[in-house]
């Protein structure tokens, strides 16, 4: 436990935090030693009369004084507060069915060496007719010019533009990039995406731009307040994207055009997110004329090993090349393959991190490999078309609506691993017209 100091501190909280090793940095109030989180440390405020402090029932995370805890309770900000009328359980969570859609997790460590190469014999049936790899194409917005130039900007900044500069080069190159049109921004974050868009669109008034962010997080640093001017309507949803109801959320009552995009939406949010596009509105190819429909998407991909059955939008794709929710979790656990490193360059960073790690990086077993069957390159490979098939999923499910949609790698990998675009638009698009449908894989066009 925390042991008090009784140290002045020139207005900062005198408690020593043992965990952390340093003193509470809170400021306290005049004439006492401590916060108002370690008040109880300061038996002078118990003689005083003061009121001693207990836990919140509603988050033991923090502290009340007890004479005040009715008081405390009605603005606390985990109290329970009435639900949008855009909040709808589950309305994205895909069907709950048990029998089907039961977890059935599959532990790759402890699988035999039949066993892997069984579910690797299933990867490459189901694989096949896919290109080896999504096309590179890496675009640019004139918008990022003065700002990729900026010295104040450090490395992760610029990676960060780079990602931003290719996606709206994307939109633009798509046909998306316009007024005229609600753009969707999941997984909002700070909402540099949203920004950017808005700042490449921004000088023509002659049509409305409405920016609609959805973030679960509470985030700091937001750049929302650039979004204030007129002819741009903005809104701001804290809301996870499982649970919204697009058709609900007022700022969308003008029904213009959809346009979705992200950047690195994380596993099985990148399913929430082509659900809650088409669960209520846009199904089907009428998009471009359906007001309020979908017209298009750009969603960076990412971390397909945390996707999740239920609400994954390929299982009918899964289905029909006869795998189930076994093989989907054992091939979402191997996509990590694709991102996690050579063994040499992971063995440097255990030598650099800690010297006296006695792993022997020579060593060719590996927890997810027990058998030693497989190469870092092989594993890599491997962990690529476990991501590839995965997207062919939700490839399949933006056809069967009637659009026309692509994988393309879209910055280089030195900027980022997870470098992969998924833009849709609808069929009826020349530019983008695609096959005629067949069954399968083959049918699936992923390239520009």
């Amino acid at each position: 436990m925390a042991a008090p100091s009784t140290s002045v501190r020139d207005g900062k909280c005198a408690f020593f935090v043992d965990k952390k090793k340093r003193f509470c940095k809170m400021v306290v109030a005049k004439g006492h030693k401590f916060c108002g989180e370690h008040a109880n440390v300061d038996t002078n405020v118990f003689e005083g009369g003061g009121s001693r402090r207990i836990v919140c029932p509603l988050d033991p995370k923090h502290t009340v004084s007890e004479d005040k805890l009715d008081k405390h309770l009605k603005k606390c900000n985990s109290r329970d507060k009435a639900k949008a009328a855009y909040f709808v359980e589950n309305i994205n969570a895909g069907p709950a069915d048990q029998r089907q859609h039961s977890p059935q997790q599959v532990t790759l460590c402890e699988q035999s060496a039949a066993q892997l190469r069984h579910l690797l014999d299933k990867l490459d049936t189901a694989s096949k007719g896919l290109p080896c790899e999504p096309e590179e194409r890496i675009l640019s917005h004139g918008i990022f010019q003065e700002e990729a130039n900026n010295p104040k900007n450090g490395h992760l900044a610029h990676k960060h533009l780079k990602q931003q500069s290719s996606i709206l080069g994307h939109l633009e190159a798509l046909g998306l990039l316009q007024r005229g049109r609600c753009f969707v921004e999941f997984g909002a974050g700070r909402g540099k995406l949203s920004h950017w868009i808005h700042r490449a669109l921004e000088g023509d008034g002659r049509e409305r731009l409405q920016m609609l962010l959805v973030e679960r997080s509470s985030t700091r640093f937001k750049v929302d307040g650039k979004h204030r001017d007129a002819g741009v309507d903005f809104a701001r949803l804290k809301i996870d994207i499982q649970h919204l109801d697009l058709s609900q959320v007022p700022l969308l009552e003008r029904r213009l055009p959809l346009v979705g995009v992200g950047k690195h939406l994380c596993g099985a949010a990148t399913d929430l997110a082509l659900r809650c596009l088409f669960q209520t509105r846009g199904e089907g190819a009428g998009g471009a004329s359906h007001p309020g429909g979908v017209v298009g998407l750009a969603l960076a991909l990412c971390c397909h090993h945390r996707c999740e059955w239920r609400h994954y939008v390929g299982q009918r794709f899964f289905w029909d090349l006869g795998l189930g929710p076994a093989h989907f979790s054992a091939f979402c656990r191997m996509s990590s393959w694709a991102t996690c490193g050579r063994r040499a360059d992971a063995a440097q960073r255990r030598e650099e991190t800690d010297p006296t790690d006695p792993t022997d990086p020579t060593d060719p077993t590996d927890p997810a490999d027990p058998a030693g069957l497989l190469s870092p390159a092989e594993r890599e490979r491997i962990g690529r078309r476990c991501k590839l098939l995965l997207d062919a999923g939700r490839l399949d499910f933006l056809r069967r609506r009637g659009f026309c949609a692509r994988l393309t790698r879209y910055v280089g990998a030195q900027v980022t691993l997870e470098n992969v675009l998924l833009t849709a638009t609808p069929r009826s698009s020349s530019e983008f017209a695609m096959p005629s449908a067949g069954k399968g894989p083959a049918c699936l066009d992923l390239k520009v």
